[in-house]
């Protein structure tokens, strides 16, 4: 596709202090990813605490919400208080969970990654865990923050597959390796969601809206990373452009 006719991702960004200034950032690796494995190019969405959707959702083919350091606050999903010292964003929390929505709604196509799978589920009412590993029953789903990122990021567990899904579609095949790099995790699971895989244990790792006009999925791994050298994690991207080719291919006619 030629540079004119690319289509246009949005990529969720975190509000963050740097310094004296607020800022607002995103991961080049979400950038790369849609550069290096769609026919789209990124646009960075901010978050400035507010939102407004209408303005934003008739110029995009498709939205990518981010991973992040922060947490969503639990008040969102009537969860206990925050330990002291939990990393929250409420500027994003406030442009990103109406903003999912109203997309989802619309019939944008949405991919949602790690805070973005938490931000989905939150938005149709389900809730968090919030300390995975203080739950119990779960292997452990945190990084190794002592090895380098190539080690953080490396295949972690394997992913089981439902066989009547998006993901497997994708994929063909009930079984993949995923990396596994988070503290939070799901605990009820928002209604109208559809369970696409699961960890060894039993934790919900992916997810699609049963109802929604496009694909509108979530992982709580990371496919972003290295995304062309891990088949799974191209096949994702590859399904969520082919539903972002034809969201362009409708609108510029």
């Amino acid at each position: 596709m030629s540079a004119q006719g690319l289509a246009v991702i949005g990529v969720t960004a975190c509000n963050q202090q740097l310094g004296l200034h607020p800022f607002n950032i995103v991961g080049e690796k979400y950038l790369m990813s849609i550069v290096d494995a769609t026919e789209a190019w990124p646009l960075v969405i901010p978050s400035l605490g507010q939102c407004p959707p209408e303005a934003i959702l008739a110029r995009l083919d498709g939205i990518l919400f981010t991973g992040s350091p922060s947490n969503i606050e639990p008040h969102h999903y009537q969860g206990e208080p925050s330990a002291e010292g939990t990393h929250h964003d409420p500027k994003r929390d406030a442009t990103t969970l109406p903003l999912l929505k109203a997309a989802i709604d619309a019939g944008i196509p949405v991919l949602a990654i790690c805070r973005g799978f938490q931000e989905m589920n939150v938005v149709y009412g389900g809730s968090l865990h919030q300390k995975l590993h203080e739950v119990g029953g779960y292997i452990e789903h945190r990084e190794d923050p002592e090895t380098g990122v190539e080690v953080q990021y490396g295949l972690a567990h394997e992913l089981q597959i439902e066989p009547d899904g998006v993901l497997y579609q994708a994929w063909g095949s009930t079984l993949a390796e995923v990396n596994s790099v988070h503290t939070q995790g799901v605990d009820r699971l928002g209604s109208g969601l559809k369970v696409e895989a699961c960890a060894p244990d039993g934790l919900v790792e992916a997810f699609s809206v049963i109802d929604a006009k496009s694909f509108a999925v979530g992982v709580q791994f990371h496919p972003e990373w290295k995304v062309l050298d891990q088949p799974f994690y191209r096949s994702i991207f590859a399904a969520f452009n082919q539903a972002c080719q034809q969201r362009a291919a409708q609108r510029t006619r």
